[in-house]
């Protein structure tokens, strides 16, 4: 390896929003140029929360998706390794070795999993869901990822990830560390609230602005979110702090002038909410107007995309295939495997002669 590496991905459930562009996107895009990227399309992860037939089936157009969106943000096809989980069933055995280097209480402890399995309206855990932070261990491990940029809600994911990391390497690393301890890199805006102002933004509820949006849809959107409740007329004093419409004004208004004069102005009741949204919609706009520009390129070229998921998953299960090879070797698996097989061999000599 001549570059450190770094892994990342997403489910193939829909398409890319803001949050995930502060959350993640951005830091990727920042740092391609510094590392060797893969770039995950998770669809075994998919599975815990929507694994109906009508799911597995649409995961194929939404990797497309996340592809495109990728691009679209600033990713470099020649940079990036896109590939898709369920590809690669090495990832599963390496699974099935981590499985047994953490416990049912460790991952009990994890709060994002208790949210997920809410959002998916699962009355009770699902296995593989509790599993969840274990396969992502998978993911990362499987090509010895040295960073791994997620959003706050995955940190605690993450930190899984480097305590069986630290785990097999004491177990099995006789020669030296098998596993890099992978970092984590969190995002500027670690999480983006929702348009409706009651939840981090998500495609399950409903509340996200997606990166392929228009600007008509940008524009409605914006106009119907959530702000000060106690703010019914223009000339009453409004709050800033916690607003989701400043919280987005922050986040992708570059006129730093022209929102500390929004804030200044909301806080005297001398502006009402339709301009204060009105210029979150352009500014928004604004902000998405390259990426329309560029997905629309990559979308145009028919097929390109899935070239890059096909090529990008062959070279990767070259990594794992490598990976898995490293592993069993370090835990013994081979040894205890050849040492059966040459007493195997050498009876059927003996029965043969």
């Amino acid at each position: 390896m001549t570059q450190p590496r770094l892994l990342t991905g997403d489910r193939p459930t829909g398409k890319l929003h803001l949050g995930h562009y502060v959350g993640s996107l951005e830091n990727r895009v920042r740092l391609q140029h510094r590392y060797e990227c893969f770039f995950l399309v998770a669809d075994l992860h998919m599975l815990t929360t929507k694994n109906s037939k009508e799911d597995i089936l649409e995961s194929a157009e939404n990797a497309r998706h996340l592809v495109l969106d990728s691009l679209a943000a600033g990713i470099e096809p020649e940079r990036a390794t896109f590939y898709v989980q369920s590809a690669i069933p090495e990832v599963c055995e390496i699974n099935t070795f981590f499985q047994n280097l953490t416990t049912v209480p460790r991952l009990e402890r994890i709060p994002s999993l208790k949210e997920m399995a809410r959002d998916a309206r699962k009355e009770e855990m699902p296995y593989g869901l509790l599993g969840y932070p274990v396969l992502q261990a998978a993911d990362i491990l499987c090509v010895r990822a040295h960073v791994v940029p997620v959003g706050k809600d995955n940190a605690s994911h993450v930190e899984v990830t480097r305590e069986i990391a630290r785990r097999f390497n004491g177990l099995y690393g006789d020669a030296g560390e098998v596993f890099p301890i992978p970092e984590l890199i969190i995002g500027d805006v670690p999480t983006l609230v929702g348009t409706d102002g009651q939840a981090k933004m998500s495609k399950s509820i409903g509340n996200t602005i997606f990166l392929s949006d228009d600007e008509a849809t940008v524009r409605k959107k914006v106009s119907g979110m959530y702000t000060d409740p106690a703010r019914i007329r223009a000339d009453i004093p409004g709050t800033v702090e916690g607003n989701p419409v400043f919280i987005y004004h922050d986040a992708f208004n570059p006129d730093r002038a022209e929102v500390d004069d929004l804030k200044r102005r909301y806080r005297e009741g001398t502006v009402g909410d339709v301009e204060v949204k009105q210029r979150l919609a352009e500014a928004i706009n604004a902000f998405l107007a390259p990426m329309r520009e560029r997905r629309a390129a990559y979308e145009a070229d028919r097929g390109y995309v899935d070239t890059l998921l096909v090529e990008g998953t062959a070279r990767t299960r070259e990594e794992v295939v490598a990976t898995v090879r490293l592993m069993r070797s370090a835990m013994g698996l081979n040894t205890s495997w050849n040492r059966i097989r040459r007493r195997a061999e050498e009876r059927a000599k003996k029965v043969a002669s």
